[in-house]
């Protein structure tokens, strides 16, 4: 645990703070929410023409490069917070996610109505982008922003923070539905995400942020870069993010594409469901830690994780996806902010550093994936077919059309439900480590005053 000191409320206006540190994510959210509710519509009408055999592959790809121009972003910026300053950052955010908005929204400019033309692809990629780039800068502000004003209660903290991540999914997904209900253009859908950017810069002007716990624990910048190396441990967490991320917002962001064709259901009104039970629970991560420890509660998290993933990959009917949702939801509900609040905790000299590489891990890990995610559905769909030529020759809307794409959601979704496994492994060694240590400890009375 860090032994900085809580920060003074009269020097900093904590709840303000807060509360743009939690706009901002729900932010970042409700924009992913609603790309991923509308990625149907773009694969369709932007894709498709362009290639309808790679076109899942395609909005994989593009949707897949906000998490890598988050990962660069984060993992760039996060040692040099103290330098850049957390509302600065946190400007330049809002700023981005209207500048990476706009060639989503406007798509149709780029588009020619040729085949095998790519110019909307590359507009799509590029807003994309742009949006990743500004969830970077939200990241590397907020997290180190809410360790540094609560350091007393770093876990219970960022998960109520993290809470607004599931609060703008909702957002997005009953808005998006809203759209699709009246018939109205996706393309407003899109448009809402200018408001609340335009308000996280509007309250951030003047606003004065804290510096990083390192600073405040006067570790150099040099000390900084070399915790992560000093105390090498960091490097399992680092790996474990990999697979946390991937279990959670790979699935995320596929869900609608890949469940509507199984489920019976709009494929995002179970992501407004999951993220209903994760903006509910996160409120209640606190305790839950306290009672099991940080890597006890994730290596629970983890178990039920591989289970809903794998009924999702099977789930037939609306109440079947229901229930396996709710197990999912369960199991990745404290995973993101407790892997932050747990590198904060154990690293603390690393300060903003160690924070912002976790969160590089976790972007990384769905960068990779989505593209794995969209070609094992591609590659599904035409083997279910018999081919390209047969599959080209099915009717949209008929059965047999629905069961091949049935077989591809399926085949795409047991592929992520395995690697929750291997979390049980790293965590239940790290648990069972730290049970040691504490023992120890509370049996030398000597090291408890040490």
């Amino acid at each position: 645990m860090s032994n900085t000191s809580v920060v003074p409320e009269q020097e900093f206006n904590r709840r303000r703070i807060f509360l743009i540190c939690s706009l901002a994510l729900f932010t970042i959210a409700l924009s992913m929410s609603l790309r991923a509710t509308v990625a149907s519509d773009l694969k369709t009408i932007f894709l498709d023409p362009i290639d309808f055999t790679q076109s899942a592959t395609l909005i994989a790809q593009a949707l897949g490069i906000t998490f890598l121009g988050f990962a660069i972003t984060l993992f760039i910026i996060s040692p040099f917070m103290d330098f850049i300053g957390m509302g600065r950052a946190l400007l330049i955010a809002g700023s981005l996610i209207i500048l990476g908005n706009l060639p989503l929204v406007f798509a149709g400019e780029f588009a020619t109505g040729v085949a095998n033309d790519m110019g909307v692809y590359w507009a799509l990629w590029s807003g994309m982008l742009l949006s990743g780039i500004a969830w970077g800068f939200v990241e590397a502000a907020i997290n180190p922003a809410t360790a540094a004003l609560y350091p007393e209660d770093k876990v219970h903290r960022l998960n109520i923070l993290h809470a607004w991540w599931p609060g703008g999914l909702i957002a997005g997904g009953l808005f998006g539905l809203l759209i699709s209900a009246f018939d109205l253009n996706w393309q407003i859908a899109l448009a809402v995400i200018f408001v609340p950017a335009c308000a996280i810069i509007w309250l951030t002007i003047g606003v004065k942020f804290p510096k990083t716990e390192s600073a405040e624990m006067n570790v150099s910048f040099g000390e900084m870069l070399q915790e992560i190396f000093k105390r090498p441990s960091f490097f399992i967490w680092f790996g474990a993010m990999f697979l946390t991320a991937a279990s959670e917002l790979a699935p995320g962001q596929w869900i609608d594409l890949a469940l509507t064709h199984t489920v019976g259901m709009r494929g995002i009104l179970l992501l407004v469901y999951v993220s209903g039970i994760m903006f509910v629970l996160r409120h209640f991560a606190g305790p839950i830690a306290h009672r099991l420890s940080p890597v006890g509660l994730l290596w629970g998290s983890a178990l039920l994780t591989s289970l809903g993933l794998y009924f999702l990959s099977v789930a037939n009917s609306p109440i079947t996806g229901l229930l396996a949702a709710t197990i999912w939801g369960a199991g990745v509900c404290f995973m993101w902010p407790t892997m932050l609040a747990s590198a904060a905790e154990r690293y603390p000299r690393g300060g903003a550093w160690t924070i912002g590489l976790i969160g590089s891990a976790g972007a990384l890990s769905t960068y990779f994936v989505l593209p794995i995610l969209g070609a094992a559905y591609d590659k599904a769909k035409l083997k279910a077919a018999g081919g390209e030529q047969a599959f080209a020759a099915m009717t949209a809307g008929s059965p047999e059309h629905t069961e091949t794409l049935v077989y591809a959601a399926e085949q795409s979704f047991q592929m992520v439900a395995y690697l929750p496994l291997a979390l049980l492994v790293i965590f239940g060694g790290i648990w069972f480590s730290d049970q040691r240590k504490n023992k120890a400890v509370s049996g030398d009375p000597a090291k408890s005053e040490a």
